[in-house]
């Protein structure tokens, strides 16, 4: 395949692991985002609900996951307002790095610990996050709007970035927050997007004109310009066909998400209260052994594509490049300092959010996989990607539902083994990778151009009632399990999402017909 099919500048169409190699400046500003926002999440309800002498705030588990709700809902709202003032006014790249700025401060305000500076973190995230999501995302759409057959893949790197972050900033903000201080944690996940912004913003130039303000884009290479007309006069029944299907995707996404985010709460309290964490002997050693292959080997990965970045890119982005391979170097010391701790301690507790890393390890280790399998002949159709991400999701719940079931009713603490959450959290996984990326990829392929960066937007807000849902259900946990049991709670986020996946796949002919030929 040529490579003049990528927009931007001659370096964007230099190659990494078969794509241009600005995807991966984009892989890397989203890893540090997701860095900031999953290391603050993974502390947020283990904060609000720890005792006082610990350092919380000593709430109940529903106040905290209700809260939890409406920062991860809003979270998924503002995008829209961010899609809007990108495509009509700041466009992409200027709106990234605002949000960055942004989400800096809010995390700065929530490393003070206190009443003024939580909720003002949380309302200078939420706007940050707005600016900075929907239009990333928009970036990667502009370099492959000629190249639509290579998305699914580019989109499943991304999300690998994605995660990527999100394992690091939950191990190690977590590790930070929950031995030395939530504040600590809050605060180190500020570091890191503020370093996030400044390696993008001192290579943007990479991306040629995609993402620049509206009105320097009618400067804009001939190529895209013919491709827009060329969108333009796109029958109005076929588009509008097109975001019918946009709109059923999106309504199956917030059944997925209900459950999917879970993950921030109710299994984190399953995690802190329920499950025995407190490891001594030889369970400890293996521990150990096994957290130091799974922390040290994804980052040998990551460094590797961040080396072979720097190879292409050092000499004309020496500047991004450098701000880059700090991060890097920050990372490791911390990495290398907790693994010494953790060695050095005769018993081993494992922090109630460190399972939140196995969803990041386990996209790590199987994105290549599934980007490989999306660009190949037997990539399925969106619709059995989604049903099927559905049911695998289910799936794991179903596992937590079993492994839940010697918890005596009613009970606020028990001691299940740590396998059931590690099967879960695998099965999750695969669900997400069949469905969340592959989302994002149909979105930029049914919505128009000039309106990508608002309908981005309206995909979040389907993701952000997902969330207030899933802090409205988790909420419901202490009712739930003293009425009937934790094996009852969890078959309730078995049941829904297979119930949900099948009919999705049901649905595959109308859908396909929908798409009018959109693969």
């Amino acid at each position: 395949m040529s490579t003049l099919k990528f927009e931007g500048s001659e370096m964007n169409r230099k190659l990494l692991l078969g794509h241009p190699s600005g995807l991966f400046i984009l892989f890397f500003t989203e890893m540090w985002e997701r860095f900031s926002y999953y290391g603050m999440r993974a502390l947020l309800v283990l904060f609000l609900i720890s005792a006082y002498d610990k350092g919380g705030w000593a709430w109940s588990r529903e106040d905290a996951m209700g809260l939890y709700g409406t920062y991860t809902m809003l979270v998924y709202f503002t995008p829209i307002i961010g899609g809007y003032l990108a495509d009509k006014f700041l466009g992409y790249r200027w709106a990234v790095a605002l949000g960055a700025i942004i989400m800096t401060m809010g995390h700065a305000s929530m490393a003070m610990d206190t009443p003024w500076g939580l909720y003002t973190g949380i309302g200078l995230l939420v706007a940050g996050n707005g600016l900075f999501k929907p239009n990333i995302t928009s970036i990667i759409n502009g370099v492959y709007i000629n190249a639509q057959e290579k998305k699914d893949g580019a989109f499943t790197i991304f999300y690998m970035g994605v995660n990527a972050g999100a394992f690091l900033g939950i191990m190690l903000c977590g590790y930070i927050g929950e031995t030395k201080g939530w504040q600590w944690g809050f605060g180190l996940a500020g570091i890191f997007m503020f370093l996030g912004m400044l390696q993008f913003w001192f290579a943007q130039k990479i991306f040629g004109n995609v993402g620049l303000p509206p009105n320097k884009q009618i400067e804009a290479s001939k190529s895209v310009t013919e491709t827009t007309t060329v969108k333009e006069k796109t029958p109005a029944n076929v588009q509008r066909d097109r975001y019918i299907v946009v709109a059923i995707l999106a309504f199956f996404t917030i059944f997925f998400w209900a459950a999917f985010e879970q993950a921030g709460g109710s299994m984190t309290i399953f995690a802190r209260d329920y499950t025995n964490r407190v490891l001594v002997g030889n369970s400890a050693n293996i521990f150990r052994i096994a957290n130091t292959l799974l922390t040290v080997v994804p980052l040998i990965i990551i460094t590797y594509v961040l080396l072979s970045l720097f190879k292409i890119t050092f000499k004309k982005y020496a500047l991004s490049n450098t701000f880059l391979g700090l991060s890097f170097a920050i990372i490791w010391c911390i990495v290398l300092w907790m693994l010494k701790n953790q060695f050095s301690e005769e018993s081993t507790t494992i922090p109630a959010s460190w399972f939140g890393i196995l969803n990041s390890f386990y996209i790590i280790a199987f994105a290549p996989l599934f980007s490989k399998l999306w660009d190949s002949k037997y990539n399925p159709s969106a619709t059995v990607k989604f049903g099927g991400g559905l049911i695998l999701l289910g799936l794991g719940f179903a596992i937590l539902a079993y492994g839940s079931s010697t918890i005596p009713q009613g009970a606020q603490t028990a001691s299940v083994s740590i396998v059931w959450l590690i099967l879960a959290y695998l099965l999750h996984t695969l669900g997400e990778l069949s469905l969340s990326p592959v989302g994002l990829s149909y979105v930029s392929k049914l919505v128009p151009a000039a309106k990508i960066g608002m309908m981005f937007g309206l995909w979040y807000i389907a993701v952000g009632m997902g969330m207030k849902t899933a802090g409205f259900m988790g909420g419901m946990i202490d009712e739930i399990t003293a009425k009937y049991s934790m094996t009852t709670f969890f078959l309730i986020f078995t049941l829904v999402p297979i119930g949900a996946g099948l009919l999705m796949i049901a649905l595959t002919p109308v859908v396909k017909k929908l798409m009018h030929g959109v693969k």
